[in-house]
């Protein structure tokens, strides 16, 4: 009898043990949420199937949109990943001196009055950044004011998703920059996306539990080489050989080269579905440690997706289609992402369909959300369009897009600003305009430039008086 008393004992106290450790963990972090930023390379705005893929299936993404508060008008600052990243973390356009940040930038001595990820440290929290930095070497990263830092650096892009990663699996040498840690803990048969998961899953498990957390995962997905795992490209090479496309074309000519039309690459598809895979691991481990209902997810991307070419033909990834164009380019394919935040039984899901946002707000709104402040930056809190206390419907904004790339993605030097439903881009070096009602015509097919001379002079004059304020000198009108 004494025996079985005792074992009940030692039964009891082992589940309270358990439970109190869940709830300790979750009490220390009441006050202040943990914050997790899925940040994808290169995806577009239609490679989810919640946004009308009938290619890419991606049911944990979309699950995570269906609980969250939903940007259908959300925004890339600019259609490449340099200037696109800068701007992300530094909360404003990314132009600096006139000029856009380019491959080689090196955002490490940025002022800490302008730095969110300091200010956030300075909230508590303890703070980390996995993958796609591309903003200067690994050092830059722990310099910006991130803690732990695994996988980031100069590189823009994998050598090769499979390892060992930093080895090029065709023929030649990669003039690519190697990805920093990951060749040093990876193994023969790992896939880099799945590897990366790991590591992050390992650190919110071995994180100071009496901190919250800010952690940034910035995928290398979906971003070239294409290469996904065998199962993944047959399962789809069979999906996609069966889907009837009809009288769709599968390019049209877009700039000094293609557009693709058709989402019909199984490899990408592959890495598409992988990613999603990747996501459910990260949702459960969040689940499982109780933390799910004190951390804010947000979800989103860096451009639109790689969708044409130039003078030279390339392999394209996807297609934007019904956007126009794509990755490089000024069209809402090449800016246009998907982007939504979820903070259980403090958001409530929505689509906000009306209010312009961009990724220059991403962190400006997560300080807002943590510490009730507001710094001093171009790009603005979101929350309260959230509360939905404000509607950003006519808010102004602008690109400047001066990195163009004719030969690889067929783009041309360009402008652009947007005021409520009207958006004018100007191609400053061809001396053309072309003018667009988002409201009437979301795939720029009807250039108004010609027919409302009074809107487009309106808004070439706001255009061109915002790259004055910013020094930038090629107007070339």
């Amino acid at each position: 009898m004494k025996n079985s008393l005792f074992l009940i004992l030692m039964v009891f106290l082992l589940i309270s043990c358990k439970t109190v450790s869940v709830d300790k963990n979750t009490k220390k972090q009441e006050d202040k949420p943990n914050i997790l930023i899925l940040h994808v390379d290169d995806l577009g705005y239609h490679d989810l199937s919640c946004n009308g893929s009938k290619i890419y299936q991606t049911p944990t993404i979309d699950n995570l949109a269906s609980q969250s508060v939903v940007f259908d008008n959300a925004y890339a600052n600019y259609p490449r990943c340099v200037p696109s990243r800068f701007a992300m973390m530094t909360a404003g356009y990314p132009v600096q001196n006139g000029d856009v940040p380019d491959d080689g930038f090196n955002i490490g001595n940025f002022s800490d009055d302008k730095n969110y990820i300091k200010a956030i440290k300075n909230e508590g929290y303890q703070t980390a950044f996995f993958g796609k930095w591309h903003l200067g070497s690994k050092q830059s990263v722990k310099d910006f004011g991130f803690d732990y830092v695994f996988a980031a650096g100069h590189a823009g892009s994998p050598i090769s998703y499979f390892y060992p990663f930093n080895v090029k699996k065709r023929k030649g040498k990669s003039k690519k920059h190697p990805i920093p840690d990951i060749d040093e803990v990876g193994k023969p048969g790992d896939y880099l996306t799945d590897l990366m998961t790991e590591k992050l899953i390992d650190y919110i498990k071995n994180r100071d539990t009496h901190k919250p957390f800010l952690v940034e995962f910035a995928f290398y997905a979906v971003h070239q080489p294409l290469e996904a795992k065998k199962q993944d490209i047959q399962r789809n090479r069979k999906e996609i050989n069966s889907f009837d496309f009809g009288d769709q074309p599968e390019y049209i000519k877009e700039g000094t080269g293609r557009t693709k039309m058709r989402q019909d690459n199984p490899v990408y598809a592959g890495m598409v579905e992988n990613l999603d895979e990747n996501v459910a691991k990260i949702l459960q481990t969040l689940k499982d440690l109780g933390l799910e209902n004190n951390t804010i997810i947000v979800f989103s991307s860096d451009h639109g997706g790689l969708s044409n070419d130039g003078t030279k033909k390339r392999h394209l990834a996807t297609s934007n289609f019904p956007l126009r164009a794509g990755k490089g380019h000024l069209y809402e394919g090449g800016i246009k992402i998907p982007l939504f935040i979820k903070w259980n039984n403090r958001f409530k899901h929505r689509k906000e369909k009306e209010s312009l946002v961009m990724l220059m707000d991403i962190y400006p709104t997560l300080y807002d959300i943590i510490s009730n402040k507001k710094l001093k930056t171009v790009g603005k809190s979101f929350l309260p369009v959230i509360k939905g206390t404000e509607n950003w419907k006519d808010r102004i904004v602008f690109w400047h897009s001066s990195k163009a790339r004719p030969v690889n993605t067929g783009d041309s030097k360009s402008s652009a600003i947007r005021e409520g439903n009207y958006k004018l881009i100007d191609f400053y070096k061809k001396n053309k305009i072309e003018l667009y009602d988002l409201a009437t015509d979301p795939y720029e097919k009807v250039n108004l430039a010609d027919k409302d001379n009074e809107k487009r002079d309106i808004l070439l004059k706001k255009l061109n008086e915002w790259k004055r304020k910013n020094n930038i000198k090629k107007l070339n009108r």
